[in-house]
């Protein structure tokens, strides 16, 4: 923990799931198909070992949409944990979000919203500042701007899509997950 940090409190890293540690199928429904992203379990493998909490938050509209099912989505979760542990990485924790407006209404859980982060606090106590996010997309790592701390724009998934929006808003790019938590580890955060 960083010197820094309110006592009791833990940082964390803040994964998305599906283009930033699993390749992105489209609404991963069969955990037969959880494929890591190369390099994926060594960066979670170093997060454990440095103290930070592992924890994914991931929007899963295709729940909403009726494209997978609440089974699909648990299965395909504990796939990608059992795969990462297989490589000696450990996730803390994995939140997601199963709405999506056009079908369930607006909601506080669907990133960029903060509802899981806070979920995470009140399950862990996390030290926002010193924490960091990870994702393939903007909206991923846009609540380190609301709640504080780092976030980071992998170029894997959908990265390249929203690398130039990422710069523009003062977020660092890097090529993978592998080259962000190594970021994380040579900064501190």
């Amino acid at each position: 923990m960083s010197a820094g940090a309110p006592t009791g409190r833990r940082r964390a890293v803040f994964f998305d799931r599906d283009g930033t540690l699993i390749a992105d199928t489209g609404y991963a429904a069969r955990p037969e198909d959880v494929r890591l992203i190369p390099g994926a379990a060594a960066a979670v493998a170093q997060v454990n070992a440095a103290g930070y909490l592992a924890v994914v938050a991931t929007n899963q509209s295709g729940i909403a949409r009726g494209l997978i099912s609440l089974e699909q989505y648990h299965a395909v979760a504990a796939r990608t944990a059992e795969l990462l542990a297989a490589q000696g990485a450990r996730l803390d924790a994995q939140f997601f979000c199963p709405h999506y407006p056009d079908v369930t209404g607006p909601c506080e859980c669907r990133k960029p919203g903060v509802k899981l982060y806070r979920d995470a606090d009140a399950q862990f106590g996390i030290d926002f500042a010193g924490s960091v996010w990870i994702g393939d997309r903007l909206r991923d790592v846009e609540p380190a701007r609301t709640l504080g701390g780092t976030g980071i724009l992998v170029l894997t998934g959908q990265g390249a899509g929203d690398a130039d929006a990422a710069r523009t808003e003062g977020f660092a790019v890097v090529a993978d997950v592998g080259e962000a938590v190594q970021s994380v580890l040579r900064t501190g955060r």
